[in-house]
């Protein structure tokens, strides 16, 4: 009878233990099937979390490349406008210095030929002698000449009765050349 309980005990401790065998591998096997979700779950969010980096280091580089370009393209504006700016004071200067007493009668007389001279009247920034000089037939035949501050070089040929008028002035000279030079590409 002790062989039977002997045996009895040692077959149940052998259920015993292959029971708690099977629950061991049941538990560890539910355990490794729970990390591998865990891990694919953050290999999946670390791939979701690089792909978005890169795609946000793509839209900034893109967006640096537009800001290089646009800061490139206002540089040259800039630049242009300013060469521009210094260009229209050169021309300014050389206008109202070529536009002297005897060039300005030369002018004044191109502008009135062929008309009756009485009929118009010139003004200028200041009457000279040259002026007068130059323009001596023309005067005599009625050709008005008076100083007046609005035109600081040149001349402006009015009709007396206010019909019209024509501007050579230096501005209106200059604003006549510029577009010539406005559309240089540098």
């Amino acid at each position: 009878m002790e062989l039977q309980i002997q045996d009895l005990v040692t077959s149940i401790r052998k259920e015993g233990i292959d029971a708690a065998n099977s629950e061991a591998e049941s538990i560890l096997a539910e355990a490794k099937k729970k990390a591998e979700a865990i891990i694919s779950d953050a290999r999946a969010e670390a791939k979701r979390t690089q792909e978005a980096s890169e795609k946000e280091i793509s839209i900034l580089r893109e967006s640096a490349i537009v800001s290089a370009d646009q800061a490139k393209r206002d540089a040259m504006l800039a630049f242009k406008s300013e060469v521009q700016s210094a260009f229209e004071k050169i021309l300014s200067a050389k206008v109202q210095k070529s536009l002297d007493g005897v060039a300005l009668g030369k002018l004044i007389r191109a502008a009135v030929n062929g008309e009756d001279v009485s009929a118009y009247k010139a003004e200028v920034a200041e009457v000279s002698d040259a002026l007068k000089a130059e323009l001596a037939e023309e005067i005599k035949a009625g050709l008005t000449i008076c100083p007046t501050k609005a035109v600081k070089a040149g001349f402006r040929l009015s009709a007396k009765d206010g019909s019209g008028y024509f501007d050579c002035s230096d501005d209106e000279i200059m604003q006549m050349l510029m577009p010539h030079f406005r559309n240089l590409d540098l």
